[in-house]
């Protein structure tokens, strides 16, 4: 074996400025985005309402960024092309409440030591712009332009051939530049932005609400399964826009989280918005989200990464929780009492430009079946043209004399009992048409008219037809009756997590933090119903766990328990395990498929349905019900045509 070669040590030396600034853009200049990123932050920090972007061959050949902002004084463009040099600190202080999004004073440098740089620039009292081109050490001269500043990138990584063999071909870099466009237009809906490639506008996207910008740039699909959120409390705000769990993707590329307005990848962050789904969401699907959490910036420190994309949070549990209680209200909404009762739909205005005073979110509208067609996402309680053949007293008042049956029910929950051996359509053929109406908005789910193959319900409201999958809603209502009942238990009488101790502990090795873990939260623990004892400096004993999971591996749970304390200040995977058991039991439990059900058994499902948080959709992301609307119907057997 030969032996390895040991060259003479160097001595060591300063190394000079080129260098240093060479190495310093290997972690700020990644690619072109990375360009795009720091001189889009550069331009909102500087007051900017329109921004333009011009890039050629993906960026790599240029990039050129024209905003109005302030622009730069002609006495101090030497020093925005030099290294650590920023107006936006100027002392720790300043570092640790951070406003903007740049700060650091390197981007430019950066640029300008591996690419041809000139920045344009006026201010508004100036005569004219100032130009000064390559680097600090260029000269500043006079140059025509508007006011604001225009900073021109070409041939990146010109002076280093082999960091520009790694960049990926014209349309890949292109489509990286656009998403970070997109991303720092969806946090700015107060900014214009243009953006071009090999000189032909690409996209255009006008000042706006942030309801508009969401729908011009996710589409027309977000706009149309989405809902509000807005949440403060304390320092700490919530607002944007969380995809309903039914229009959910395979892949986690919808997901836009803004803290203070930037951009970020918060594994907390992450982790919450995950957390508040797991109920109504599939474990292989992902939701499409539009959220900014805006807080002190001294409650959140920025300066972790170079791209500036990570950050961490003085208190992160309290942000954690607040964030996930945030969405989970939100998506506690959707139900059928709140699909009924919800505005009209704005997304059709901000695709088209219409009306731009509607703030609010498309409300949601429950899946439909797809036969061409687009149908009405507003329900109403005359859905029908005055004079039509729909205007006749046959449909609004049989739906109304459903309504004064059931209101003679008093609202009895539904409990599967033996099959009525009256036929269903006879039980539905005995209704009096001229009983006291009922107002149609407190049944949005209509009224039972059959059963279809012992699975389906079929039912009729003002809308049209409604049929409902009965398995999947009963599920849904007995799971949240559930964690209701359970969450009852533990907070509104104040008793502890009843607990299981176990007659041999389970012990298991443990690294050290661990073991700190365990030391330090030993009251956390003891609140969600774990008893873990450090037996020596590499081993814990699991001596008792929560009683509902008894039947789980104590090691693993424990394990998991102790990350989740440890990283999120309290442990989702109780809740977690909690839940899946109760699914489980709620699933087991449920009115199963060929049950015959009763006219009265189907109107007290749907009854229940609407007054139950998520019966939208089952514990899985499934949809409970869908609407046909009756122009639905009428397409089907072209009437009217």
């Amino acid at each position: 074996m030969n032996a390895p070669v040991i060259t003479a040590p160097r001595p060591i030396q300063a190394l000079p400025d080129q260098l240093i600034s060479q190495i310093a853009a290997g972690e700020v200049v990644e690619r072109p985005s990375a360009v795009v990123k720091e001189l889009l932050e550069n331009a909102l920090d500087a007051g900017s309402t329109q921004i333009s972007i011009r890039l050629e061959e993906g960026g790599v050949k240029r990039i050129a960024i024209t905003d109005n902002g302030r622009g730069i004084p002609p006495d101090q463009l030497p020093l925005a092309l030099a290294r650590h040099a920023t107006s936006k600190i100027a002392s720790l202080t300043d570092l640790e409440n951070v406003a903007t999004l740049g700060f650091r004073g390197e981007a430019l440098a950066s640029i300008a030591a591996v690419a041809a740089v000139s920045v344009t620039t006026r201010t508004a009292d100036a005569a004219h712009a100032w130009q000064i081109i390559g680097s600090h050490h260029g000269a500043v001269s006079p140059s025509s332009g508007a006011y604001g500043t225009t900073i021109d990138v070409q041939d990146l990584y010109f002076n280093t051939p082999a960091r520009r063999k790694f960049l990926k071909s014209e349309q890949t870099e292109y489509g990286h530049c656009a998403e970070v466009v997109r991303r720092i237009a969806l946090a700015r809906p107060d900014v214009s932005f243009t953006l071009s490639h090999n000189g032909k506008t690409v996209d255009h996207w006008n000042v706006c609400d942030l309801a508009k910008r969401c729908a011009h740039i996710l589409g027309s699909e977000f706009a149309a399964a989405r809902l509000p959120v807005d949440e403060c409390a304390g320092p700490l705000r919530l607002h944007g826009f969380v995809g309903l769990p039914t229009a959910s993707k395979a892949r986690a590329d919808g997901q836009f989280f803004y803290v203070n307005g930037r951009f970020v990848r918060d594994k907390l962050l992450v982790h919450a918005v995950r957390a508040a789904y797991q109920d109504v969401l599939h474990g292989d699907r992902f939701p499409s989200y539009v959220l900014a959490l805006e807080l002190d910036p001294a409650l959140v420190d920025v300066n972790v990464h170079p791209s500036k994309i990570e950050v961490r949070f003085r208190d992160s549990r309290t942000v954690h929780q607040f964030v996930f209680h945030a969405v989970q209200r939100a998506l506690a909404a959707t139900s059928a009492t709140s699909f009924a009762n919800a505005p009209a739909p704005q997304a059709a205005a901000s695709m088209d430009g219409g009306d731009a005073s509607g703030s609010a979110a498309a409300p949601w509208r429950p899946q439909q079946a797809s036969f061409g067609s687009q149908f009405s996402s507003t329900f109403s309680p005359s859905p029908f043209p005055p004079g039509s053949r729909y205007d006749s007293p046959g449909v609004a008042q049989s739906t109304a004399a459903y309504g004064a049956l059931f209101k003679e029910d008093g609202h009895e929950p539904f409990v599967p009992q033996q099959a009525s051996s009256a036929s269903p359509v006879l039980e539905a053929q005995t209704i009096v048409v001229g009983s006291p109406a009922a107002p149609d908005e407190e049944f949005p789910l209509g009224f039972a008219l059959a059963q279809l193959h012992g699975i389906y319900i079929l039912a009729q409201n003002t809308r049209g037809l409604v049929l409902v999958d009965m398995h999947a809603a009963h599920e849904r209502i007995l799971y949240e009756q559930l964690k209701t009942a359970i969450d009852g238990a533990l907070s509104g009488t104040g008793q502890q997590m009843q607990v299981q101790p176990l007659l041999i502990p389970v012990t298991f090795f443990a690294d050290a933090v661990e073991v700190g873990t365990a030391t330090e939260h030993q009251e956390t623990l003891h609140a969600l119903g774990f008893d873990i004892a450090v037996m020596s400096p590499t081993t814990l004993a699991v001596r008792s766990i929560p009683t509902l999971l008894k039947s789980a591996d104590a090691q693993t749970l424990a394990r998991d328990v102790l990350r989740d304390v440890r990283e999120y200040g309290g442990s989702r995977v109780l809740i977690e395990r909690r839940n899946e058991l109760l699914g489980t039991l709620a699933c087991h439990t449920a009115v199963r498929a060929n049950r015959i059900l009763s006219i009265q058994e189907m109107n007290a499902l749907l009854r229940q349905m609407e007054h139950t948080e998520r019966s939208d959709q089952c514990n899985h992301g499934r949809p409970t019900w869908v609407q046909l609307d009756i122009s639905a119907l009428d397409k089907l057997f072209l009437r009217g045509q």
